[in-house]
């Protein structure tokens, strides 16, 4: 059975903070020095991990370890066989314990599978109370989760990407900023005539950088 134990043995053993510093790493944790492939590598070998040693590799105070947890929960729910009740599980051990998430990659590699995913059938009031938060590394949740409406595209989902969008236009930080324009990108190339509304109606609310962020996949 993989534990956590031997997630952070296996991390250790490959550390080399020279190499590998993470620079873009800013939060409060140690890092290993790790490189991020092989932290993916790691995670997916230990992908049937049960959900309490995931959780205490989310106690660690390094960075790499929590996010190969969070690299695991996003391996765990891509089966089709996954069921619902394990959906379930992962997305309320990712709400439960966002306070683990201090960097954006932790987000972006887990919310659209983890979150974005057990929502789509659901109401997805719970990305709208996290637009509303504080920590920009929950609002980055509520706009990076709904990647998950886009491929394949789901309508209702997608206008919710929209309502959040607009929620969040005025979000100048970036770890807010760059996922509102990515989102809105991923949204143009599954509903291009609902963005272009969206861009016009919006017109200079949304940072230039957002602009041509949100027109990259729009068909010509």
């Amino acid at each position: 059975m993989s534990t956590a134990a031997a997630v952070l043995a296996d991390l250790r053993s490959v550390a080399d903070p020279g190499a590998h510093p993470n620079r873009h790493y800013g939060g409060d944790g140690g890092v290993l020095g790790v490189r991020m492939g092989t932290v993916f590598d790691i995670a997916k070998t230990h992908s049937r991990m049960p959900l309490d040693e995931v959780e205490r590799l989310l106690d660690e105070h390094d960075y790499e370890p929590r996010l190969a947890a969070f690299c695991v929960l996003d391996f765990q729910v891509r089966p089709p066989r996954v069921t619902d009740a394990e959906r379930e599980e992962r997305y309320e051990l990712y709400l439960r314990r966002h306070d683990s998430i201090d960097s954006w990659d932790m987000v972006d590699r887990s919310a659209p599978r983890v979150v974005g995913m057990f929502l789509r059938d659901r109401s997805r009031q719970p990305l709208f109370e996290l637009a509303a938060a504080y920590d920009p590394l929950r609002r980055r949740t509520a706009m990076t989760a709904p990647l998950a409406y886009t491929r394949p595209p789901h309508a209702d989902g997608i206008a919710d990407l929209l309502r959040l969008a607009e929620l969040l236009a005025d979000d100048r930080d970036p770890l807010v900023a760059k996922p509102v324009g990515i989102a809105l990108k991923h949204a143009g190339a599954a509903a291009p005539d609902a963005v272009r509304g969206f861009l016009d109606r919006m017109g200079d609310r949304l940072a230039p950088s957002v602009r041509r962020e949100a027109r990259a996949k729009l068909p010509e």
